[in-house]
């Protein structure tokens, strides 16, 4: 599988990009590229590009001089973040409180990715933190928070972890379109009622963002829904596992 990058129009491009757990087995990553409406572009996610990707992004953003900043939004996912530092030296880059532990050579800016100063720097794009879940487990295995973003003007959906579609295409014939990440119970904080909170977010959610047409979640592949079917989708994926959330 080789990386691939799919322009979703409007500005937005996803990125396609391979992660071998052991050095073996592909499950896969994600960066997308968004062009702002200033002209330059930001990357959500950090990922080493290569090859015909690296030289189409290249392309489209004047050799990387229009690359102001990389934004990464998912705290565990931390491996490329050295390497997206010296491709783009010139952006400013975002992390959560674990990437500027896990990876103290990037030169970090002082907002954190989920503040509200990043979220207003940024207006074509709507941020949403996961909510009733550990953004930043204590358990190192447990990766279901995340921050996610949502392109409007492209009506994409760039999600890591927190929400998944199958992650094998024939898969969808005997599942749901969307899935919570399996480690979801585990994330809950030990909190009164964290699983109906952690449901309650998803659902508004689901009404709020129920126009996206281009899902881009990491460790699967980019899923496109017609109108009406993102929202059904991740309704059904949260009614599902409500009982067991509640209960938790």
């Amino acid at each position: 599988m080789s990386d691939k990058i799919h322009d979703l129009g409007a500005g937005f491009w996803n990125i396609r990009g391979t992660f071998r757990l052991g050095g073996v087995l592909n499950i896969g990553t994600q960066c997308s590229l968004v062009q702002l409406d200033s002209g330059k572009f930001i990357f959500l996610d950090s990922y080493g590009l290569t090859g015909d990707v690296r030289d189409e992004v290249m392309t489209l953003t004047n050799q990387g001089q229009d690359v102001e900043a990389v934004l990464n939004v998912h705290p565990f996912h931390t491996v490329s973040c050295a390497q997206m530092a010296k491709d783009f030296p010139q952006a400013t880059f975002y992390g959560s409180r674990r990437h500027h532990k896990q990876v103290p050579d990037v030169q970090w800016a002082d907002d954190l990715v989920e503040s509200e100063a990043v979220a207003k720097r940024y207006p074509e794009l709507q941020f949403s933190l996961s909510q009733g879940i550990h953004y930043i487990s204590p358990n190192e295995m447990i990766h279901a928070g995340s921050l996610l973003a949502y392109h409007l003007a492209s009506k994409s959906l760039h999600v890591d972890d927190t929400f998944m579609s199958p992650p094998v295409k024939l898969l969808e014939k005997v599942l749901p379109e969307l899935l919570l990440h399996p480690t979801t119970k585990k994330a809950l904080k030990n909190e009164t009622n964290a699983g109906k909170t952690y449901c309650d977010w998803a659902t508004n959610l689901a009404h709020e963002w129920r126009d996206v047409r281009n899902f881009c979640a990491a460790h699967s592949y980019l899923v496109r829904f017609n109108e009406g079917e993102f929202e059904k989708a991740l309704l059904t994926a949260i009614d599902k596992a409500r009982p067991k959330l509640e209960q938790a």
